[in-house]
């Protein structure tokens, strides 16, 4: 399985979607997952959003994982068992395009600001590195159209790779 990982606004989505169509894999997007089969076990009021039932979306990724050909995109990868990624990509933004992107969306207050500081200090890089193997875990720019068309053509070359090396 490939790993998508990063603050809200980065780009995760739109890589994710597009990148499964080119590889013909299958894309899963955890926040909608939990969303549809309401896997929370509480709401925060202070970030005014449920709070994710971990076990729950582990239980109910675990055949599609053992399947394999999985995208999965979140912005935490802390939970997840490290065997089912082959490869986890942190896409990283500047804090001006963030910014931008995240009151489009609707984030202000504590919200906004907690989400521009977790990626001026990167730390989902960083829980990245400790979850995972670092040989597997890339940093990736994502600021513009150009940022996506290169990162779609790398994720590419390391899928491709992955399954010569390992077929």
């Amino acid at each position: 399985g490939v790993l998508s990982v990063g603050t809200p606004g980065v780009g995760k989505t739109t890589l994710g979607k597009e990148l499964a169509s080119r590889a013909g894999m299958t894309y899963i997007n955890v926040g909608d997952m939990a969303k549809e089969g309401e896997l929370y076990e509480g709401f925060d009021e202070e970030y005014d959003c449920p709070v994710l039932d971990e076990d729950r979306v582990i239980d109910e990724l675990e055949d599609k994982m053992s399947e394999g050909g999985v995208i999965v995109d979140y912005h935490g990868c802390d939970f997840f068992p490290e065997r089912w990624f082959h490869i986890v990509f942190v896409l990283r933004t500047e804090n001006s395009f963030l910014y931008d992107r995240l009151e489009s969306r609707g984030y202000k207050g504590k919200k906004l600001q907690d989400n521009l500081q977790c990626e001026i200090f990167q730390t989902l890089y960083e829980e990245a590195m400790l979850s995972y193997r670092e040989e597997i875990v890339h940093q990736l720019p994502s600021n513009t159209p150009e940022d996506l068309e290169r990162n779609l053509d790398q994720i590419m070359q390391w899928i491709e790779q992955w399954m010569k090396d390992n077929n």
